[in-house]
């Protein structure tokens, strides 16, 4: 009679020696393309709006900038009239508007172009023979009028052993600005306001520099 034949057992693979697949490889990488995609998301999103300007003439803007050196001027406590232009700059009284280029950031905002019909408006004035009397009191009331009333200070330092005090504010994200210093050894105050960024409904192609560069200030004062 023949011998019993025990049933073939299917051998089971030894798997003590052989390095583990890790675990949840498949996620770490779908969760990192993720990632890669929000930042590019973000990226995008933060330069699609970089030339989102509104359409307002440079003559609106530049008003808009004067007015702001007009409230300025009043808190300062300053009741001088200044006339258009400057004779001197950096010695005698100005008061003058500026044009600047706006520029794109591109897709990535790693791009850095000039924005055709598009400028950002500016006014600056100074004031000669400015004692410590008038600027030291009307810049710290400034100051406080500035905090006030939805700006931020980005730097304030009131001079001491005759360096310039000086006082920085923006508001709208640094698309609004100003600026205000004054020199105690020679007696000289400078400010100035810039506004955002708005295209000339006016531009034309073949129109070169900045829009709104050739206009002039009325006379500058306190405002009323």
């Amino acid at each position: 009679m023949p011998d019993d034949t025990a049933p073939a057992r299917t051998p089971v693979p030894d798997t003590r020696d052989t390095p583990s697949r890790p675990r949840g490889l498949a996620g770490c990488g779908i969760a990192a393309l993720a990632g890669v995609l929000a930042l590019v998301v973000l990226l995008v999103g933060l330069s699609w709006g970089s030339t989102d300007f509104p359409r307002v003439p440079p003559e609106e803007m530049a008003k808009r900038a004067f007015q702001r050196s007009q409230e300025a001027y009043t808190v300062l406590g300053f009741t001088r009239t200044v006339e258009p232009g400057v004779e001197d700059l950096g010695v005698s009284t100005e008061n003058t508007f500026g044009a600047g280029f706006c520029y794109d950031g591109g897709l990535l905002g790693l791009e850095d172009r000039t924005v055709e019909g598009a400028s950002s408006m500016s006014h600056h004035w100074a004031l000669d023979r400015v004692t410590a009397s008038q600027a030291e009191p009307g810049l710290r009331r400034l100051h406080r009028f500035a905090r006030d009333n939805g700006w931020k200070v980005t730097s304030y330092r009131e001079g001491k052993g005759g360096r310039a005090w000086e006082l920085y504010v923006q508001r709208d994200g640094g698309d609004e600005r100003m600026s205000f210093t004054w020199y105690p050894d020679r007696g000289y105050f400078t400010g100035g306001a810039t506004v955002p960024c708005s295209y000339d409904p006016e531009w034309r192609d073949g129109d070169v520099g900045p829009a709104g560069g050739d206009l002039r200030p009325p006379a500058f004062g306190p405002a009323r």
